[in-house]
């Protein structure tokens, strides 16, 4: 592919006191331009990803680009959406539009406001991303309750794995300690994720809180441009592979104890790269619930069907491991502001390709994957991305 990111900006997520979306775009679209070596009339279209349904009344995004900077007007710009996999849509939609050669360079924006609704109303707009003609996510726990029943689901047929699931997550908090935009930067430990207890009840089947990405507020942006762009650049990172696949939306048409959206989006990926998975030195994966996490170490092919406890268990996904996941601490510790999460996956992944990730840096890498889903498994994104310096 010719399509490189060569720019990028990121707010802190969490609990933000911007109040709404457009503050947030502000904070990322002049930063990342300037990060690209570039003038904002250098940038020929713009993709906004904000799930945004419901979280604000603004439903209509695509030109606040051009609040932040005027210099964008008469640019074409687009909203996408495909629920929590909308960054990445947005990131693969502009990827799309270069390697089309419709134009040179992309901006490229993910934003969400969560946190000015209450606990409740998250969970009613969050399940705009289930199927509702059968009733997914009505039962306790709305969303949490979704993965919650795929939890109940793979227990039953591999066994309880409660304790790697804690392992999950102790893993990603400690990495985001060292995460200056994670929204949560503590050590949890183990034990405290592996016991249900006033500060860590269960939510939904056998998911505890230190199972659940938390509600967060953020915007990150990216640059992306075609290779003679990308030359003159301060910093580039090249796409090797750019896949998305989707899947049934009901439950019911599913297999409940695998991702096998995720399956074919990684085994794609990795054909059209002429890769495999020992060639990557770290992946940046949707860890929205731990179970999500450990289901995904099996679908991207690191370890057998019933088997991904082993690659938590036996430490070779943690960051001195054979393949470091979720460095920068995941959904879990970064947090998950819904339409910036797979653009932030996307800049996690080139800050550590150019050697710019600070105290989150894997040593001398050089390739990194990223999956980023929307629903449960349904909107399957994978990006594979090498150092192109």
């Amino acid at each position: 592919m010719s399509t490189h990111i060569i720019g990028w900006a990121h707010t802190p997520f969490g609990r933000l006191p911007q109040e709404d979306i457009e503050d947030l775009v502000r904070e990322v679209v002049g930063p990342a331009i300037a990060h690209a070596g570039l003038e904002p009339g250098d940038i020929d279209a713009v993709f906004i990803g904000v799930f945004n349904n419901g979280f604000q009344k603004q439903d209509f995004p695509s030109s606040l680009a051009l609040q932040a900077e005027s210099r964008l007007r008469f640019k074409p710009a687009t909203r996408v959406e495909n629920a929590c996999a909308t960054g990445s849509a947005a990131v693969h939609t502009a990827l799309n539009f270069i390697e089309a050669n419709k134009g040179r360079t992309a901006l490229v924006i993910g934003a969400e406001k969560m946190t000015a609704l209450s606990n409740r109303q998250v969970g009613e707009v969050l399940l705009g991303a289930s199927y509702h003609a059968e009733g997914e996510g009505s039962g306790p726990g709305g969303f949490a309750g979704v993965f919650g029943q795929f939890a109940s689901a793979y227990f039953e047929r591999h066994g309880n794995r409660s304790d790697s699931l804690a392992r999950i997550a102790a893993k990603n908090h400690r990495n985001g300690v060292a995460n200056p935009l994670a929204q949560i930067r503590k050590d949890l430990g183990y034990e405290f994720c592996r016991t249900v207890s006033e500060g860590n009840p269960l939510v939904a089947g056998p998911l505890r809180r230190t199972d659940c990405s938390p509600v967060s507020d953020g915007a990150a942006a990216l640059v992306l441009s075609n290779a003679d762009v990308a030359a003159q650049a301060p910093q580039s990172v090249r796409f090797r592979a750019a896949v998305h696949v989707n899947d049934f939306l009901p439950i019911s048409r599913r297999d409940s104890t695998r991702l096998e959206g995720c399956q074919v989006a990684w085994q794609k990926a990795l054909q059209e790269s002429k890769l495999s998975l020992e060639d990557l030195d770290l992946v940046e994966t949707h860890d929205c619930f731990t179970i999500a996490e450990l289901m995904e170490y099996e679908a991207m092919g690191l370890t057998p069907a019933g088997l991904g406890h082993l690659a938590i268990d036996e430490g070779w996904v943690e960051k001195d491991g054979r393949l470091p996941v979720n460095p920068s601490g995941g959904l879990k510790a970064k947090g998950h502001p819904i339409g910036a999460t797979g653009v932030s996956m996307h800049a996690m992944a080139a800050m550590q390709l150019t050697g710019s990730a600070g105290g989150l840096q894997i040593a001398n890498a050089r390739r990194a994957g990223i999956f980023n889903m929307g629903g449960t498994g349904v909107a399957n994104y994978v990006s594979i991305l090498e150092r192109s310096r």
